[in-house]
Parts: C-alpha cells; structure tokens; sequence
C-alpha cells in the first residue's frame, strides 16, 4: 500500500484501500457529516421559527429537510478550529470569524445569482450590510465550541463504526438525493428568473406574463416552499422577481380561502 501526502494533510491510499482522506478522515465520512449536519441545522430552524410563528414552517432553499449552510459551516470550523480546542475563548472568537464569513458571503453571492435577499439583520444592532449580525454571530461561537468539544467527536466516532460497504452505499444514495435536489432547486429558479424578464415597464396592472405565469404554475410547489422557508425574502427593486414574490402570495390566499369553503362543506 503506497500512501502520498499533501501539504493540506490529504492522503490518497491506492491499491487494496482506494480512499481519499482530508486530516485523515475519509471524504465519504466527512460528506454524511455534512448531511447531518445540515439536518440538524435544518431543525434548530424548525424549532426556531415554531417557537416565534407557532407553526411549522419548512425552512432551507432545497427541498429536502437540510440547510447545507450549516453543514459546511460545521465542517470549516472542524478543519481549521479543532488546534484551538484547548482554549474555548480563542475557539469562540474563530468560530465567531469564520461564521460570519461564510454567512455574510452566502448572502452575498444568493443575493447577486437571484436578485434576492434571503435574509436581512437591517432591524438588529450591530449588524453588517444586513447579511450578518453580532447576536447571531455570537450564537454561531458558542455552536462552534460545543461542535468542535463535543459534538463532532461524538458524531466522528459513530460514523467510524459504520461497515466500510455500508458507508459507501449510503454516501452514494445521499449523494444523488441531494445532488437531484440541488439541480432541481436551482433549474427552477432559473427559469424563473429568466420568465420574470419578459415583463416590461408598461405594464401597470402588476399582472404576471402568460410564460412567467405558466412557469410558476408548473413549479408552483417549489415557488410556495420558498415564501414559506423565508417569509421575509427581500428582492432588489430593479428585479421583476418581486412581481412574482407578490402573485404567489395572493395565490397561497386564494388556496387558503378554497380550503376553509371546502371545510365548511
């Protein structure tokens, strides 16, 4: 077995062992460890927006129950941060940097591909641009030592003790699950935002073009998903995007009103 090493700690093990290996951790370990991670992050929003709206609301811009931020999140602060594990005031500080980056140019590169502010911290103190906020930053620290002392430890060793063939066939099916999520969710949003640019300055009645209406109705499911996962979606001025924030709004109402008659009856 002939083993090369990189610089950045990668490991290719040929012949008997084909793996590929990051700190020494397989590459199919590290993506189920994204995946739950995305999925618990996906609850902690859940529960979050139960607590403040009373009612489920499925959060994420894919379809599945994961916000991938979250997962690579965790991961950034398990490959750079694990050294500073013996001194949680230096960790807090660097998870706090390194969450921060990353949500801040998430939010920068959504809101520059679809026109779109997903979120918005304008109404909380000490917030940056919008895109991130000192409350939620300092969240996000004490989340990275708990994951960084205890919880990545815990979820690594039990990952470790899943069956090599097992791994691999659960990597594999996870893996086109969310790659098909992916192409789908993004597919969408782009016929939609190529529809929405076929309405024109004249029109005055707000009304949506017969190819943006079609194409909304064809993903109108999806589209609904959204306005539920972020209520509070801010679209740039200049986007017609916005025309159809607003007719699926009042579609999700006329829903609303032909379910109650239909209790009623």
């Amino acid at each position: 077995m002939r083993i090369i090493k990189y610089n950045v700690a990668v490991k290719i093990i040929r012949k008997d062992d084909c793996k590929l290996q990051i700190y020494g951790i397989d590459l199919k370990v590290y993506f189920l460890l994204f995946i739950i991670y995305a999925v618990i992050g996906w609850c902690m929003e859940v529960v979050c927006k139960l607590i403040q709206y009373k009612k489920f609301v499925d959060r994420g811009f894919l379809i599945g129950p994961y916000c991938p931020i979250y997962g690579v999140g965790a991961l950034l602060i398990t490959f750079f941060l694990n050294k500073y594990v013996q001194d949680p005031v230096v960790l807090f500080v660097m998870a706090v940097v390194v969450c921060g980056i990353l949500e801040y140019l998430t939010s920068y590169f959504m809101e520059k591909i679809y026109h779109a502010r997903w979120w918005d911290y304008t109404e909380k103190k000490f917030n940056l641009s919008g895109r991130v906020c000192l409350e939620n930053s300092c969240l996000f620290g004490l989340g990275g030592v708990f994951i960084v002392s205890i919880l990545h430890p815990f979820l690594d060793g039990l990952v470790s003790m899943i069956p090599h063939n097992v791994l691999i066939i659960l990597s594999i099916i996870l893996f086109v699950i969310f790659m098909i999520d992916v192409i789908i969710t993004v597919t969408t949003m782009c016929q939609v935002k190529i529809a929405a640019t076929k309405f024109t300055a004249k029109d005055a009645t707000e009304e949506i073009s017969r190819k943006v209406r079609n194409e909304i109705i064809k993903n109108k499911g999806l589209m609904l998903h959204m306005l539920n996962a972020f209520p509070k979606i801010k679209l740039s001025n200049h986007d017609p995007l916005g025309r159809i924030k607003k007719y699926l709004a009042k579609q999700r109402e006329e829903y609303k009103k032909l379910k109650e008659k239909s209790k009623r009856k």
